[in-house]
């Protein structure tokens, strides 16, 4: 099994308006964008200056009769597509799309677990392991939250598709149990029970920033729009959760205000 295998390695936002979505983000986070492919923006690259991030592509005109709506997914390294898909099935997830080859970069696979939340599995082209999204620095993706309508058994599937392990839980009163995640050492993020007003099962990915305060601002004056915080969770951290101008969800976390 290789090391990455397991691990988060890429984040793609599917939109309806790519350019207003890279100015959108660039304003927010900083982040760089570039086509993939010089000359052919159908494909854009995110970057913050530890290196690539993610990629953006536009909403077709299927996926919009298919009711996708834009959004943020997360790619999950694997050692072999076409074998991680098929477990995922057996284990009561579907496959939504592929697998198939990006010529000259990998193999993937869109796939949903047993309650429906959406994500890619990959293994880079020629075998190779696909970097790391380290999750340390400012705009780099820092934690994963899985928004599940069972978070117990959410977690059983995941960790048995890739070897998660159990960190701490943290009672959260009536809102049930955050369980922590980690791969080895490395800490990923939490499950959670959703509440009955939220939308579908999905994740969450959580971008970090210097200040929660300042980067709500940027949020508000980018034309996005703030749902919940800023908010203090344990270990000293703020957050706050947003939509962007086309309606896709992020999060935020700050060490502090």
């Amino acid at each position: 099994m290789s090391t990455n295998h397991g691990a988060f390695c890429w984040y793609e936002l599917m939109t309806s308006d790519l350019d207003a979505a890279a100015r959108f983000y660039a304003g927010v986070f900083g982040w760089s964008v570039r086509d993939a492919v010089p000359g052919d923006a159908s494909y854009r690259l995110l970057s913050t200056p530890q290196g690539p991030l993610g990629g953006m592509l536009a909403i077709t005109e299927a996926m919009r009769e298919r009711g996708v709506p834009p959004c943020w997914t997360g790619y999950i390294a694997v050692d072999d597509v076409d074998t991680q898909a098929a477990r995922i099935v057996a284990a009561g997830g579907a496959l939504r799309h592929g697998p198939e080859d990006i010529p000259g970069v990998g193999r993937y696979a869109v796939v949903a677990d047993p309650q429906g939340a959406v994500f890619i599995v990959f293994r880079d082209a020629g075998g190779q392991e696909p970097p790391s999204a380290a999750p340390a620095g400012t705009g780099r993706v820092g934690w994963h939250e899985l928004h599940a309508a069972d978070g117990r058994t959410a977690f059983e599937f995941y960790a048995e598709q890739f070897g998660w392990l159990r960190g701490d839980a943290i009672d959260m009163g009536a809102q049930g149990v955050y369980q922590l995640y980690t791969r080895g050492a490395e800490a990923l993020g939490g499950v959670m029970t959703k509440g009955a007003s939220e939308p579908a099962p999905c994740w969450l990915y959580y971008v970090n920033v210097e200040a929660i305060d300042a980067a709500i601002a940027r949020v508000g004056a980018g034309g996005g729009q703030v749902a919940m915080g800023p908010h203090e969770v344990p270990g000293g951290q703020w957050i706050a959760v947003a939509t962007d101008p086309q309606g896709a969800w992020f999060a935020m976390v700050a060490p502090g205000r």
